[in-house]
C-alpha cells in the first residue's frame, strides 16, 4: 500500500472515532461515576459490552470464566490487533489510575477498527480485562487463551507525562498471618503470646531490609489485622505486602529475604506465622517493543502529542498485568498525559483529572492513536514484521 493510501486509511479511522465522541465520553464519565473494585466491575462490563453490541459487534460476556471480562471481535482476514480495556478502580480514591479513560479509549479504538476492518483487511479483538489493580485478570485470561492468535496487543494509560512506554517492575504479593495466644493483657499477660508483636517485629525487620536492597526494588506493606481490644493480648494479626523487583529471578530472591524477616518477627514473639501469595498471580515486567512504540509515537503526532522515551526524572514506575501480556504477544503500554507533572497517579488529585477536559481529550486522542497504529500493522509495508522480529529477539535469553 502507498503512503497516501495508508494516510487515507488512518484519516478514516480517526473520523470513525470523531463520530463516536459523545458515546465515548459518556462511557468514560459513567465508569468514573461508578467505581468498582477488582472482579466487581459489573457496571463497567455491561456499559462497555452494550456499546459494542449497539454497533453489531459479537461479544462474549463473562469471558474466560471471569464474570466481568469480555471479548469482542470483528474482521475476517488479516493480522489480529487486540485493544485492551481496563476498568477497575482503587479502594477509597476511585479512578485515581484512570481506568475509565483506558476503557473508553480502548472502546473507541475498537469501534473505529471494527467499522473499517473488512475494508482494510484486518481483524480486531477488543479484550475487557478486569482486576488490574491487584487481581491479575489478564494473567487468568492469558491462561484461558484470550490472547491466542493475537499478533499485537495495545492499550494506553493516563499519567502525568506523555511517554512512549511505562517503566515497570515485577511484583508479587505476600500475606503474613500471625497466630499467638489470647490472654487478659493486664491480669495475665504472661500467659499470652502477642501476635501483633510478631507482626510489628516482622514489619520492622522489613523496614531494616529496605536499606540493603537494589535501588529499583520496592517493598511496601500494611497491617490488615491488629487484634480486637487493647485489654486482650492479640491472638491474630496480619500484614499484607507488595514486593517488586526488576525481573522474576530477582523478585524470587527478594521474596525469600522478606519472608525471612516476617518469620523472624513471629519467632521473636513466640508466635506462628503462615505466609501466602494467593491474593494475585505475580505480574511480569513489560517487554518493551521499540518498533511498536515508534509506530505509536509517530501516530501520536496526529493528535499533537509527542511522547518521550522515559528519562530517570519522567519514569512512571509501577507494575501491571499488561507485563504478562507483553511476554506472550508484542505489546505497548504508553502513557498519555492528563494531569500536571506534579500530580502522580494513585492520588485523589489525579482522580479529578481523569474526569476533566484533559481526561476527555485523552479518551479521544488515545482512541485515535491506537486505531492509527492498527492501520500501520494492518497495511504498513513491513511494520508488523519488524514488530514481530523485535518481540522474538526479546525472548532470547
Amino acid at each position: 500500500m502507498t503512503a497516501a493510501n495508508l494516510d487515507q486509511a488512518k484519516q478514516q479511522l480517526l473520523a470513525e472515532v470523531d463520530t463516536r465522541t459523545q458515546k465515548l465520553l459518556q462511557v468514560s464519565h459513567s465508569i468514573w461515576d461508578h467505581p468498582e473494585l477488582c472482579f466487581e466491575e459489573y457496571f463497567a462490563h455491561d456499559i462497555l459490552t452494550s456499546a459494542l453490541e449497539e454497533e453489531g459487534i459479537a461479544v462474549t460476556k463473562g469471558a474466560c470464566d471471569l464474570p466481568t471480562a469480555f471479548i469482542a471481535e470483528a474482521g475476517s482476514t488479516g493480522p489480529t490487533v487486540a485493544v485492551v480495556c481496563e476498568y477497575d478502580a482503587l479502594p477509597g480514591i476511585g479512578h485515581a489510575c484512570g481506568h475509565n479513560i483506558i476503557a473508553a479509549a480502548g472502546l473507541g479504538a475498537g469501534l473505529a477498527m471494527a467499522a473499517q476492518a473488512e475494508r482494510l483487511g484486518g481483524r480486531v479483538r477488543i479484550i475487557g480485562t478486569p482486576a488490574e489493580e491487584g487481581g491479575g485478570g489478564k494473567v487468568f485470561m492469558i491462561e484461558a487463551g484470550a490472547f491466542e492468535g493475537v499478533d499485537v496487543a495495545m492499550m494506553v494509560h493516563p499519567a502525568n507525562h506523555e511517554l512512549s512506554c511505562m517503566s515497570t517492575l515485577a511484583v508479587a504479593t505476600l500475606r503474613a498471618t500471625y497466630t499467638g495466644k489470647a490472654s487478659h493483657a493486664s491480669a495475665s499477660p504472661e500467659q499470652g503470646r502477642n501476635a501483633l508483636d510478631g507482626a510489628v517485629m516482622g514489619y520492622m525487620g522489613v523496614a531494616a531490609l529496605r536499606q540493603h536492597i537494589r535501588a529499583a526494588e520496592r517493598v511496601h506493606g500494611i497491617f490488615t489485622d491488629g487484634g480486637d481490644k487493647p485489654n486482650i493480648v492479640p491472638k491474630r494479626a496480619e500484614t499484607f505486602w507488595f514486593v517488586r523487583s526488576t525481573d522474576f529471578q530477582q523478585l524470587s530472591e527478594l521474596m525469600a529475604r522478606v519472608e525471612a524477616c516476617l518469620k523472624a518477627g513471629a519467632q521473636s514473639a513466640g508466635c506462628e506465622v503462615a505466609l501466602s501469595t494467593a491474593d494475585m498471580p505475580p505480574y511480569d515486567v513489560i517487554s518493551e517493543n521499540e518498533p511498536l512504540a515508534a509506530l505509536y509515537a509517530a501516530n501520536a503526532a496526529l493528535c499533537n502529542r509527542f511522547p518521550a522515551v522515559p528519562s530517570s526524572q519522567e519514569k512512571v514506575s509501577g507494575s501491571t498485568d499488561m507485563g504478562n501480556v507483553s511476554q506472550v504477544v508484542p505489546s505497548i503500554h504508553p502513557m498519555i498525559k492528563v494531569a500536571p507533572d506534579n500530580v502522580p497517579i494513585h492520588t485523589p488529585e489525579f482522580a479529578q483529572y481523569t474526569r476533566s477536559p484533559q481526561g476527555d481529550k485523552a479518551v479521544i486522542d488515545g482512541a485515535k492513536m491506537l486505531a492509527a497504529t492498527a492501520a500501520d500493522l494492518w497495511l504498513g509495508e513491513g511494520s508488523l514484521s519488524e514488530v514481530t522480529a523485535a518481540f522474538h529477539l526479546q525472548q532470547i535469553p
